[in-house]
Parts: structure tokens; C-alpha cells; sequence
């Protein structure tokens, strides 16, 4: 099945795919759920999005640990779900001053419909661009020289994967159908947080 991006339309959507990445990039930390004979398994990690030439997540690097079950599950049945949650918060009437104004919860969430393919060649490599990712940025920031020897008896203990996307759903509800007072109020309520910030970016044009 070809690679399908996520829609575009609606009061609740991204206003591009690079918001996607951008989302994604924040969060990090998804959970990709596996379905198999005995039922589900989940497993929280951290996620690489590999992009488009239109900004959009086209892929995802990450690894596993080796003794973690799912990683059988994968190799039986590639399809799986990649999901993110970011900031939310209910909003309560007690906010906003329009009469009648009910309550709602603002939140922002993805899913990516995966194919994984377990890559253990690539094991070195995917630490190396999650340390980079995570600790680049700092002048002083952890290598895993650090590690020593142990650091190549770790990785036959791990194994590395990528998720081709093949279809991707994603809402911002943040807050685009309010009236710009009520919207103004809400996030006054919520003072400076990763939700105001994100709704204030979703209502610019």
C-alpha cells in the first residue's frame, strides 16, 4: 500500500505537514501498539520522524530492546500503530464569559499507520543519532565514549527499526472555533504553557 499523508482540511487540522513534524519532534516520547495472536502490546519510545521533501514525516528511526516481545510481534506482523499525545487540558465554563459556553478538552494528538522493518545493521547508528538528537545541542553534552567497552557489549542487546508511515491522522483541537474572546480568556486561564503556546501558533494565520 502506498504512503498516504495525513488531510489537511478541517477546523482541527495542522495548517501544514512541517506542523506535524514539528508536533512530533516535540513530543518525542510515542507508543507503538502491535497487535498479534495473543492480543496487544505497547511500548513507549523515543522516535526519529525522517522527512519529505514537503516537511511531511515519511518514516521513523528508532530501536527496541531486543528481550521485549513485542520485537517478535513486529517481525511477525509489520503493521503497527506510532502514537503521540501532546499538551491538553480541560476547559472549564468557569473561563470564559460567554453565557451558555459549555466545557471541552484542548489537546493535540497523532497517529501514524506504520510499516516497521527491524534493521539490527543499524543498531550503532540508531543510538548514535538519538544521542545526537538528545544531548547535541550541548557544548558538553554525553557521547557514549563515555560508556566505554560497554558500550559495544549493549548493542547486540538492542535492536534498530524503521517505521514507513503509510497513513497518518492527526488533530490540533485547540481552540480555532472559539470567538476571540473566549479564545483569549482560555489562555490567559492556562497561563504560559506548551498548550497556550501551541494554541496561540494554531490561530495565527
Amino acid at each position: 500500500m502506498g504512503r498516504r499523508a495525513a488531510a489537511m482540511t478541517g477546523k482541527f487540522s495542522p495548517k501544514s505537514p512541517a506542523d506535524v513534524t514539528d508536533f512530533v519532534r516535540a513530543q518525542m516520547l510515542g507508543l507503538v501498539v502491535s497487535d498479534g495472536p495473543g492480543g496487544y502490546a505497547m511500548t513507549p519510545l523515543p522516535f526519529l520522524p525522517q522527512v519529505g521533501p514537503a516537511g511531511e514525516v515519511v518514516e521513523f528511526f528508532g530501536h527496541f530492546a531486543r528481550a521485549n516481545p513485542q520485537v517478535a510481534m513486529v517481525r511477525d506482523r509489520p503493521r503497527a500503530l506510532i502514537l503521540f499525545q501532546g499538551p491538553h487540558a480541560y476547559v472549564p465554563p468557569a473561563w470564559v464569559s460567554t453565557p451558555g459556553w459549555a466545557p471541552t478538552w484542548n489537546y493535540a494528538v497523532a497517529q501514524f499507520e506504520v510499516d516497521i522493518r527491524l534493521l539490527p545493521e543499524e543498531n550503532d547508528r540508531a543510538i548514535a543519532e538519538l544521542v545526537s538528537a538528545l544531548e547535541g545541542r550541548e557544548p558538553d553534552g554525553w557521547t557514549v565514549e563515555a560508556m566505554g567497552d560497554r558500550y559495544a557489549s549493549m548493542l547486540p542487546h538492542i535492536v534498530a527499526f524503521r517505521a514507513t508511515v503509510v497513513r497518518a491522522q492527526v488533530k490540533f483541537k485547540l481552540g480555532q472555533d472559539e470567538s476571540a474572546t473566549a479564545f483569549e480568556e482560555i489562555v490567559v486561564a492556562l497561563g504560559d504553557t506548551p498548550l497556550s503556546r501551541m494554541m496561540r501558533a494554531a490561530r495565527q494565520p
